[in-house]
């Protein structure tokens, strides 16, 4: 059991949750996610790991409401426990010192993309982060973000922060405007597809880290395959980063929509139940 000790609110749909893990808080590296489940009845969530206190011996997880047992996380409070919780999984971020990095980040996949962001500039690197979300509220952790980045640009679908517009055109501006000699992309699949074409036109090594639909975490059930370079590779122990030029992200984006159905299912079950 896995006590929360803190949580607080990004959004309406976005929480940021402390919660108790020693072990994992002093072994785990950017890139590093975990597996969890609230209770008897949770379906494993995947979560990539924000933050971690070696001393305080808490990792620091951001979710979003997507489904029952991501809600069902967000309702508990400081003091509540989850069930189990795994990790540190995954293959950790090559950081190195890389030059200048282009830090593309769509939504909560800033969450993922802050302890790399961190990382590249501690290995001597240039960064400059785009965060980009549909609407100002959905951009979260910026301040931490810009306290590891050389420069910091916004962009919002609705020009309410920052300025308006996509990801890719933020990203075009800054690699017109200088050598970007790495780039990282972490957000919502179509997000990541257009970065990688982006970067693929201009010949700058990308990195993404993809959000595939996983069960165990352990490359044994499969139902996170990708393929990459024309072969399957499995998310959760050959990734979750992948050379983003060679993954097939059309694929991946028809593989995101396999449950939506039994989610919706569920959701409505959930929500007939509350009112009965």
């Amino acid at each position: 059991m896995n006590q929360i000790i803190e949580k607080t609110w990004f959004s309406d749909k976005v929480a940021k949750i402390v919660v108790e893990a020693p072990r994992i808080a002093r072994s785990r590296k950017p890139g590093h996610f975990v597996i969890l489940r609230v209770d008897e009845q949770g379906e494993r969530i995947p979560l990539t790991i924000t933050d971690s206190d070696p001393e305080k011996g808490t990792i620091t997880l951001v979710v979003q409401v997507m489904g029952v047992s991501s809600a069902k996380l967000c309702s508990m409070n400081p003091g509540d426990k989850i069930l189990d919780l795994v990790g540190p999984l995954g293959q950790a971020t090559h950081i190195y010192p890389a030059g200048t990095v282009l830090a593309c980040g769509g939504g909560v996949g800033v969450a993922p993309m802050l302890p790399i962001v961190e990382g590249f500039k501690k290995a001597g690197c240039r960064v400059i982060s785009i965060l980009a979300a549909r609407t100002k509220e959905l951009i979260i952790l910026e301040e931490e973000i810009r306290r590891w980045s050389d420069e910091v640009i916004i962009m919002t679908d609705d020009g309410s922060y920052g300025r308006q517009g996509l990801i890719t055109a933020g990203a075009e501006e800054v690699i017109l405007r200088e050598k970007v000699d790495a780039c990282i992309a972490i957000g919502p699949a179509v997000m990541m597809k257009f970065t990688a074409q982006l970067t693929k036109k201009y010949n700058i090594p990308t990195q993404a880290s993809l959000n595939a639909i996983m069960v165990d975490g352990t490359g044994m059930c499969g139902a996170c395959r990708v393929t990459v370079g024309g072969q399957t590779k499995f998310t959760c122990v050959d990734g979750p980063e992948f050379d983003a030029h060679q993954v097939d992200f059309d694929e991946l984006i028809l593989r995101l929509g396999g449950y939506r159905d039994e989610e919706k299912h569920a959701s409505d079950c959930k929500c007939n139940s509350h009112h009965s």
